[in-house]
């Protein structure tokens, strides 16, 4: 391992000496975070699709909602980022519409993706839980890839771990608003470079969201009811929100409590979820016996 790299996962071997975060395109730079956005949209357009296709169902119907939906989530990660993080704005309005620098939250986008949809199912006169559920398995795929850009970014990570994924990033490529208390403790200084060693949270949720999707394509076919493939997705993602949302050193807190508020809004999810699920599947229960007793 070169000792002045910008990354390396130090227990695999990994090491990227120069860590670029952009291109430059006629002189216009392009965000690697953006591009890899861009790839997650296209990426999760086409499994929507092509479930879609599977159902008999119009493709160009999540086309469209497509093109709604990637404005109003970009506004609603904004909103919810700035809303929990509102004493670095308070002062400085400008700076709300500043995105280049950063400040999305991906449950602000996810709200605002359900929001979107539920108007545009009124407005299409079609099943809102209908389309959800195809809507969902393109939606996660956006987050599996969606969540390297913070790689690139040098962002979303944990705390301290020595552990086999164990990621060491330069000091310098890392917003200081990030560094906790227990990495300044573990700082790591090689050839007068300083480093920070962390938990890689962005590869830890894309690869848990992977498996996420990996059941969901499995189960799809045997889904009993509208929004159950909704239901799993919540579960499942939330489920893995709640775990590593603990991990990370940016957290948005609610408010004054202390309590991280994707953290708790995870929670939420899944207790909900697993009640939905669980009913419904046991009134199915019920109405298969009486179909039988009769």
């Amino acid at each position: 391992m070169a000792n002045t790299a910008d990354i390396s996962f130090v227990h695999l071997g990994i090491t990227i000496d120069h860590l670029r975060n952009s291109i430059s395109i006629f002189g216009f730079r392009i965000a690697f975070y953006g591009i890899i956005i861009g790839v997650g949209i296209l990426a999760g357009l086409w499994i929507a699709t092509s479930d879609a296709k599977r159902r008999g169902q119009d493709p160009d119907l999540y086309l469209d909602y497509t093109l709604y939906a990637i404005i109003i989530s970009i506004m609603g990660a904004r909103i919810y980022y700035v809303l929990f993080d509102w004493d670095n704005y308070k002062d400085d309005l400008l700076q709300i519409l500043n995105l280049r620098a950063g400040g999305l939250a991906i449950y602000g986008g996810v709200i605002a993706a359900v929001i979107t949809l539920i108007v545009y199912a009124r407005v299409k006169k079609l099943s809102f839980f209908s389309l959800a559920d195809t809507g969902c398995l393109g939606l996660i795929t956006g987050q599996i890839i969606g969540r390297w850009g913070n790689f690139f970014n040098c962002e979303a990570f944990g705390g301290y771990t020595d552990s086999l994924f164990a990621m060491r990033i330069r000091r310098a490529l890392v917003n200081e608003n990030m560094i906790s208390r227990e990495l300044l403790n573990h700082m790591i200084v090689r050839d007068g470079v300083e480093y920070i060693q962390v938990h890689p949270t962005f590869l830890y949720e894309s690869v848990w969201n992977l498996c996420v999707l990996a059941f969901m394509l499995w189960y799809r076919k045997r889904k009993r009811f509208d929004g159950e493939m909704l239901f799993i997705y919540l579960l499942g993602y939330g489920l893995g929100r709640v775990w590593i949302e603990g991990l990370r050193t940016d957290q948005l807190i609610f408010f004054s409590t202390g309590i991280p508020v994707s953290q708790a809004l995870s929670l939420i999810l899944v207790v909900i979820s697993t009640l939905v699920l669980f009913c419904k599947h046991r009134q199915i229960r019920k109405k298969s016996k009486g179909e039988v007793m009769i």
